[in-house]
């Protein structure tokens, strides 16, 4: 549809429909719209929506949208567009991204805010989007620093499972006999406490099989503590190549990678809001007591001091750098893409039983995980990066190899062509990828679009058994 975008009369609608979406959005009871537009002389359609976290005023959603407009016009006349921020999220496309049956007429919302009469809009149509807004309302319990001191015997080392440059974690019980994992850490002070409680809400209402819920919390002068559902069998790098290292079956390994993208998906664009996770690693996914992974520390970054967010200065010293997207750790340029990114080192390190910073051919130093597997894809052996300990009666080789394309996918450092992560979850429950190129680029600074992503492309021209790599 890209020649429809660059006609007059296309570029109107488009810019109509997501003018409307910006209007309807904070006036309906979830603060979410979703519409479409038919091009007029065409049989062409665009679909929008436009969303605000719950947690907002419907003032401060109005401002959000209304800033997410202007950079969503600048994606035109490109098929497909997204504006993402913190409180808001507005998209637009040529191809259909949501169900026609979820959707009501927007006219109801659309009035002159001078005459307070409403307008005749044809053809608009408002998201009945179902998210429980009672309960994403609700903030998460508050624990006494009492109770948790208790619980962690004042927070002895015996008690302490886990840590790093964002904080301590230990494990303890509460009074009412159930086992939780708290996390010590220094407190965002310098965001407001309007801010913080706002974040506290998003990240509570998080509810989704694959990710860890936070139960309540505790501030005592400038510490935090996150109060989390516990996990006896701790992280997944752990199970890799640590304590509890075991030879992890096939099966176990591809359960593991479709519960992280799932959960991935639903942060990205099945939760009421946008959350962008920014730190997924092998540490940071932990396993229940079936070996299913829940995804650690949803949403812990937002609520830290700008010092230790800043991606530029000492969050690129303190986060494991193979994980990190280049256009994140260079420019500090963030998007659902940067998840995409860590996802695809994780799904590699999970296949290969390796490190993302283990040295894989002596003879060059700098060749590390990601690199040994690009090269073996060229060579048309990437199926021989499969940990060895592997039997290989347990896995069809085209199903290792399709694995493999799809992690190499996610980490191309052209960030519209790696797909969204409802599209890799696609993907993943697929049979076959096929015409997978053999050219891999580098990382180029054109390639970043600073708060807008405005190619999917997948979404627009591509199937779950067509995934194009179109170099790294």
């Amino acid at each position: 549809m890209q020649h429809h975008l660059n006609n007059q009369t296309s570029r109107k609608s488009v810019e109509g429909l997501i003018s409307d979406l910006r209007t309807t959005a904070p006036r309906t009871p979830n603060f979410y719209a979703a519409s479409t537009r038919e091009i007029p002389d065409t049989n062409a359609t665009v679909y929008g929506i436009a969303q605000c976290n719950l947690n907002l005023t419907q003032t401060v959603c109005e401002d959000c949208l209304n800033s997410r407009y202007t950079s969503l016009d600048d994606c035109l006349p490109s098929t497909n567009g997204r504006a993402i921020d913190n409180g808001c999220f507005m998209r637009y496309a040529s191809t259909p991204f949501f169900a026609l049956n979820q959707t009501t007429d927007i006219t109801p919302f659309l009035w002159d805010d001078n005459s307070n009469k409403k307008k005749a809009i044809i053809g608009g149509v408002v998201g009945d989007k179902s998210t429980g807004s009672v309960e994403l309302l609700q903030g998460p319990a508050r624990y006494s620093y009492n109770d948790l001191k208790v619980a962690t015997e004042n927070f002895s080392d015996e008690y302490k499972i886990g840590g790093g440059v964002f904080g301590e974690v230990f494990k303890g019980t509460l009074k009412d006999g159930e086992t939780v994992a708290i996390k010590r850490t220094i407190m965002a002070s310098t965001k407001g406490k309007i801010h913080f409680d706002d974040e506290l809400k998003i990240i509570s209402n998080v509810h989704h099989r694959h990710l860890i819920r936070l139960l309540g919390y505790c501030s005592k002068g400038p510490l935090l503590y996150l109060v989390h559902e516990f996990m006896d069998n701790g992280s997944l790098d752990q199970f890799l190549y640590g304590d509890k290292s075991r030879n992890l079956s096939w099966k176990q390994r591809f359960d593991i990678i479709f519960g992280t993208a799932r959960g991935l998906a639903y942060l990205h664009e099945q939760y009421h809001v946008t959350v962008i996770h920014r730190d997924i690693k092998t540490s940071n996914i932990l396993l229940d007591d079936e070996l299913q992974p829940k995804i650690a520390d949803i949403g812990l970054i937002r609520l830290l001091p700008e010092d230790k967010t800043h991606i530029s200065t000492k969050l690129a010293e303190s986060l494991d750098n193979c994980y990190i997207a280049p256009e994140y750790a260079i420019h500090g340029h963030l998007s659902e893409k940067v998840d995409t990114y860590s996802f695809g080192i994780v799904v590699l390190e999970i296949i290969s039983g390796k490190r993302c910073t283990d040295v894989i051919d002596e003879k060059s130093v700098h060749q590390n995980l990601l690199d040994h597997a690009w090269n073996l894809y060229e060579n048309g052996t990437h199926v021989s990066l499969v940990d060895e300990r592997l039997d290989a009666s347990e896995y069809a080789s085209e199903d290792a190899s399709k694995i493999i394309e799809i992690a190499l996918m996610c980490t191309q450092s052209q960030v519209s062509a790696r797909p969204a992560m409802s599209e890799v979850v696609t993907l993943l429950s697929d049979k076959s990828v096929d015409e997978m190129p053999t050219v891999r680029s580098t990382y180029q600074e054109d390639d970043v679009k600073i708060q807008v992503d405005s190619s999917m492309s997948l979404s627009s021209n591509a199937t779950a058994s067509s995934v194009q790599v179109s170099g790294r």
